[in-house]
């Protein structure tokens, strides 16, 4: 990219909406060829020598665009193996900024799951999640399948269109996976199995009482992948681990 090219993309950083800021990355809201777009932007880090920090960096962005293309591509030709991910519309390498898709009418997995949870009738709760955790499990098992690992599955990460029926059956439910900043590819069942550990951990911490409902998602999982005997046997030895390091603490 020529440097006049990167002053327009510091121009949308400067007017763009900032949405928030974690250790890694600044993320905006703005338009972009007349679209809402969201940009990433992967900032410095001062604690790390200059090249060092110039090399993690870029091979970072690398990883999170290569990551959503490739789930991109697994559905390309028939959608019902269509990994839903935001569009990536404009990638700059020279100031690490990924401009992304903007998923409007869309409510986090996790904010749907905690306001159905303080309805009035909590014995239907799990009635009502029970198809969004069954399409939770059947997004990841595809990812899995085309050898992505997330690398931080929560459901803060996973955003549920609000414009269709959040409660009916899990064809019927549009969910997009987001934040790859993570990711990697990888084929070793025990890379997965991680994945899903670190799921069911910020689950079942994020959601209490949800036990039944994680194991929905797993068993659409298991359904779902070609793979999966493989990776729930890594995530049943990943958990044995962590327990016998709570025991040790």
């Amino acid at each position: 990219m020529e440097p006049e090219e990167s002053m327009a993309v510091s121009d949308f950083l400067i007017k763009g909406n900032l949405l928030k800021q974690g250790a890694e990355a600044r993320v905006y809201r703005d338009t972009f060829l007349g679209k809402s777009t969201i940009i990433k932007e992967r900032f410095p880090k001062k604690y790390r020598h200059p090249l060092l920090d110039e090399k993690l960096t870029h091979r970072r962005t690398v990883q999170e665009v290569r990551s959503i293309q490739r789930c991109r591509k697994a559905g390309m030709f028939l959608i019902q193996y269509c990994i839903p991910t935001p569009v990536v519309h404009f990638v700059d390498y020279t100031s690490h900024c990924i401009f992304l898709e903007d998923i409007v009418d869309s409510v986090t997995v996790r904010d749907h799951i905690v306001s159905t949870q303080q309805r009035p009738h909590p014995g239907l709760t799990l009635e009502h999640l029970a198809p969004l955790a069954a399409k939770v499990g059947q997004i990841i098992a595809k990812m899995h399948d085309e050898d992505v690992v997330h690398g931080d599955l929560t459901t803060s990460n996973m955003l549920l269109r609000t414009s269709g029926d959040v409660v009916g059956d899990a064809a019927e439910l549009s969910l997009v996976l987001i934040d790859f900043g993570l990711s990697y590819i990888s084929a070793l069942p025990e890379d997965k199995g991680v994945d899903l550990y670190v799921l069911e951990k910020a689950f079942l911490s994020t959601h209490p009482n949800t036990e039944a409902l994680f194991q929905k998602l797993l068993k659409s999982y298991a359904a779902s992948s070609k793979k999966s005997s493989a990776v729930i046997k890594k995530l049943d030895e990943v958990r044995l681990r962590g327990r016998k390091r709570s025991m040790v603490g």
